[in-house]
């Protein structure tokens, strides 16, 4: 049975989707984290996404299977999920403008990261696959920047001050926090011929003005299915704002 398996699998190409926080804060002399920097997860997620890319690579070697991990670093853009930092900053961003929101509350304003433009990571998932001998790649943009840089952005892109609108909560920061992530993707440029495009001022642009659009929508009476849960609630802060109750 198990050999019958194992032959079925050698007929398909199959790509694992591996995370940058399998290195933990394991990186190289030069600051940067690549295919051959030792990984030491610090969160159990990260612990979890090291024992599948390890199984990927032993099925590989055992088996010849055509198997690939894709290390990606943050792959952000207006799909992000309301609960990721990016996307709470964007979205509350948005909101505050069009008054529905007052303050944006986050946690730990200095962690680091190496973020880059989703649909173009999409793409470099793609290109492994389109290799004849499976391998690991890095996806990343060689670039690490703070939270608070993409606040202060954020707020840019919408004409505000983000030090009136930004309050800390100390019950947001991480018990185990990975204080920086930089990816290098030489690898994948040599190989797959991949590199991102989208910098990361444009990315901060791209995902705030999704949002104001959205948020701008909304207030003339559509509605959007991912956020159908904060309807009657946001309803409510206008219409004690514009009525002044």
């Amino acid at each position: 049975m198990r050999r019958h398996l194992i032959d079925l699998l050698k007929k398909f190409e199959f790509y694992q989707a591996s995370s940058s926080e399998m290195f933990g804060d394991s990186v190289d002399e030069d600051g940067f984290q690549r295919e051959s920097t030792p990984m030491t997860p610090v969160s159990p997620y990260g612990a979890a996404k090291l024992f599948g890319f390890n199984i990927v690579k032993s099925y590989r070697k055992a088996y010849g299977l055509h198997a690939s991990n894709g290390i990606l670093f943050n792959h952000e853009s207006p799909r992000r999920g309301e609960t990721f930092v990016t996307r709470k900053i964007s979205r509350g961003v948005s909101r505050i403008k069009e008054g529905i929101q007052e303050k944006l509350t986050l946690g730990n304003l200095d962690a680091k990261r190496d973020w880059g433009y989703a649909p173009e990571f999409v793409e470099g998932m793609w290109k492994i696959m389109q290799q004849k001998h499976p391998d690991d790649f890095v996806l990343a943009t060689n670039e690490t920047h703070t939270v608070k840089e993409f606040v202060k952005l954020a707020f840019q892109t919408v004409d505000m001050d983000w030090k009136k609108f930004v309050k800390i909560d100390k019950k947001l920061f991480r018990l185990l926090e990975v204080n920086a992530l930089n990816g290098d993707y030489s690898k994948a440029r040599k190989k797959i011929g991949w590199k991102p495009k989208i910098n990361f001022k444009e990315l901060v642009k791209i995902m705030v003005s999704k949002d104001l659009e959205r948020w701008t929508r909304w207030k003339k009476g559509e509605n959007f299915p991912w956020d159908a849960n904060n309807y009657i609630n946001e309803k409510k802060v206008l219409f004690r704002r514009y009525n002044k109750i």
